[in-house]
């Protein structure tokens, strides 16, 4: 069956609806969700029960990096400023150093035990060389998993932001592949334009989409997620277009953005989150389609090889090395080891030399999909067991809060107050998304003129308002009294 213009979206609804119910079940059975997706696909494919015809890798391409884009940006929505700074530098080290040597460690290997030339065992060894953010991201909060210090924080700081270096990185060893003339150091620049331009601005975008989102009035709330989706592409675009990563700068981007107060946050993370979920099944679901089964079985025992000496001696080894800086108990490094998940964007990374045509595209292609299958089925499924066996696991209700989390729960809060805006207030005519409120301190109600209103982030605060606070604690009510300049009442 070919995909056409008529039947796609028939074609495509059925096989997201069956992902989604199917993907209800499939923890029951210990098998990550996006494995399921990916058996989904092939299934559906040309060699499967559905029959489907997809042969297209610059589709597949793009598709790719569409849904990279929404996955990474809401990976960063959800990344905790106050839990990630603590574990910046081990993050860092891990996403850039930490893949350079599972790159080269694994190229090198290649090369040894078979024929591929030193440059082409070294694109292979980059485009597996990053954990995948999608198989991260879902599966360690699907687990609902909590681990000892700062250890999870660690992990998807570094699958959300090693994109970007294995992308130089492929890039770099396809251009030694496609011409071995040019030197390796003529890569070195192209690294650093990549990751300043692209670190640059995606700061430089988040302050653009924050302004934009709290000082234009858009007049419906269901338009606040649009616009920044468009400003997510134009950091993309723009940061690709100026020979920066854009996939750094959109991770960057929303980073910066869901640490900062923006009005109607609850609609733009809750859309993303949903987005991020069907990205992440359509992403899995075309690089089914795309694989043909019968051209793997071939290569099920280099796979095997490959994928063995990644799990088992590239990724320890890279963690280890990346990690010496830093004081860390050598169980947890190990751990660290152990949640080295590839899942789709190493596929998708092996398109490019689809499209480039070289000699070993093929084999490679299908190399990654084997090695992203056996990663996610072993690692995926024994992250909550090889937890408990380093002893990093705590019980669930332990779990550090994301900002995601933090904005839908019903916290308790223990202090109210009531508080009068005078005539001599700072903050008269200031929207409360400006006033920087803390996280555990709401306005939950403003008497205006007799009447009560909802507030939300664009209510200007007026002369006479008497503002309901909820607190969770006297130290926030404490610090709502300093920001609205508001003497605290005297302690009886």
């Amino acid at each position: 069956m070919d995909l056409t213009i008529e039947n796609i979206l028939l074609i495509g609804s059925v096989l997201l609806l069956i992902s989604v119910l199917a993907g209800q079940t499939s923890y029951k059975f210990g098998v990550p969700t996006l494995v399921l997706f990916l058996f989904i696909g092939m299934l559906a494919g040309s060699e499967g029960l559905g029959g489907i015809h997809f042969d297209n890798p610059k589709t597949a391409q793009f598709i790719g990096v569409l849904s990279l884009n929404f996955i990474l940006f809401s990976g960063g929505l959800d990344t905790d400023w106050k839990t990630v700074k603590p574990v910046l530098w081990q993050g860092v080290s891990l996403s850039t150093i930490g893949v350079l040597i599972t790159a080269l460690s694994l190229g090198v290997f290649v090369y040894l035990v078979t024929d591929f030339s030193l440059y082409e065992g070294l694109l292979l060894g980059a485009i597996v060389s990053s954990t995948d953010a999608a198989a991260v991201f879902s599966i360690l909060r699907a687990k609902n998993m909590a681990l000892k210090s700062r250890l999870r924080p660690t992990l998807e700081l570094e699958s959300g932001s090693n994109d970007p270096m294995a992308y130089v990185l492929t890039i770099a060893f396809l251009g030694l592949v496609v011409d071995p003339d040019k030197g390796v150091l003529e890569t070195v620049p192209l690294f650093f334009r990549q990751m300043v331009l692209g670190a640059a601005l995606g700061f430089l975008f988040g302050w653009i989409t924050r302004y934009f989102i709290n000082k234009i009035n858009l007049g419906f709330e269901g338009l606040y997620p649009v616009l920044v989706i468009a400003m997510m592409f134009i950091t993309f675009s723009c940061a690709d277009l100026l020979k920066g990563n854009g996939f750094l700068a959109v991770y960057l981007c929303a980073v910066y953005l869901g640490n900062q107060d923006l009005i109607h946050k609850k609609t733009i993370l809750k859309m993303f989150d949903g987005l991020a979920w069907l990205m992440q099944i359509v992403l899995f679901l075309t690089l089914g389609l795309l694989v043909f089964p019968s051209k793997i079985l071939p290569f099920v025992g280099l796979g095997l090889m490959v994928s063995g000496f990644l799990i088992l001696a590239a990724r320890p080894i890279a963690v280890f090395i990346s990690l010496l800086p830093f004081k860390m108990k050598t169980r947890r490094r190990w751990y660290i080891s152990w949640v080295g998940l590839r899942g789709a964007v190493p596929i998708v990374f092996a398109t490019y030399p689809l499209l480039a045509g070289i000699d070993k595209a093929d084999i490679i292609f299908n190399i990654v999909f084997f090695v992203s299958l056996t990663s996610v089925l072993t690692q995926g499924t024994t992250l909550s067991l090889v937890a408990k066996w380093f002893h990093v696991a705590l019980p669930a209700k332990a779990k550090p809060r994301l900002p995601i989390d933090r904005m839908f729960e019903d916290s308790p809060k223990t202090r109210s107050e009531e508080l009068t805006i005078e005539a001599d207030n700072p903050h008269i005519g200031k929207k409360v998304v400006d006033l920087n409120f803390p996280n555990a301190a709401i306005i939950a109600m403003i008497k205006r003129d007799g009447k009560y209103l909802t507030a939300n982030g664009t209510t200007e605060i007026k002369v006479g308002d008497k503002l309901l606070v909820l607190a969770e604690d006297n130290a926030s009510m404490n610090r709502v009294f300093s920001i609205l300049n508001i003497p605290p009442p005297a302690e009886e």
